[in-house]
């Protein structure tokens, strides 16, 4: 009993030292760099390095704050990208707050594997990320249209989510380029789509979200396929 208090009474004072020095780097952070809104200060397990972060941005500092790096940590042994796992952690968001009446949506095969992503219907990565997508079975896809790219994006957005079928004129659009008819007395959510996605912070198309949270930026099938795989297990 008494090496089990020792022990946790160590383990105690380690995390009360760890946060007073995350505290003390803080400020010192803070102090050079005056306004900075910083996110959080994370003392690392690597060569005494903290994670700073201000916005989306992650940088290293080492406890006295005597210099700053931008760029990626990789573990020698795993090859593992650190900086991006944690990128990856700190931008994910709520799958289940996602407002999927404003997605359109398809399903194949049993469903289970579900994904969301937030498309441009002028976008080549979009598209070339909905041809990969297309060989796969047994997924539910949830497009949020997300009409950033150019000035007549908004009104092709509006008329596939007008259209009687909409996931039949968004693949029809993306994947063979034919247009949907015309609709006049549909009203699309542009502004709902917009704000969505400057809320969950896409920046870029295609952006797309497994079901733990997981953000995937980029058209990058191999690593969202293995990313639904692990969260429908």
């Amino acid at each position: 009993m008494i090496l089990r208090l020792s022990v946790f009474a160590l383990a105690s004072i380690l995390a009360v030292r760890a946060l007073a020095d995350e505290a003390s780097v803080k400020r010192g952070v803070e102090a050079r760099f005056e306004g900075v809104k910083i996110e959080s200060v994370t003392r690392t397990p690597y060569a005494g390095l903290y994670e700073i972060v201000v916005g989306d941005s992650i940088f290293y500092t080492d406890e006295k704050v005597s210099f700053f790096f931008r760029g990626d940590l990789i573990d020698a042994r795993s090859q593992r990208n650190l900086t991006e796992e944690r990128q990856q952690k700190l931008s994910a968001i709520r799958f289940e707050d996602l407002p999927l009446e404003l997605a359109i949506k398809q399903v194949r095969g049993n469903g289970k594997r579900v994904v969301a992503i937030f498309s441009d219907p002028f976008c080549p990565y979009c598209r070339n990320l909905d041809r990969a997508l297309m060989r796969e079975d047994d997924i539910t896809i949830y497009t949020f249209l997300f009409p950033i790219l150019r000035a007549e994006s908004p009104d092709k957005a509006r008329t596939i989510w007008c259209a009687p079928d909409r996931a039949k004129a968004y693949y029809d659009f993306m994947l063979n380029g034919r247009d949907p008819a015309a609709s006049s007395k549909c009203s699309a959510p542009v502004d709902k789509w917009l704000a969505l996605g400057h809320k969950v912070g896409v920046r870029a198309t295609p952006t797309s979200f497994a079901m733990n949270g997981q953000r995937i930026m980029g058209a990058r099938p191999e690593e969202l396929i293995k990313a639904l795989a692990d969260t429908a297990r």
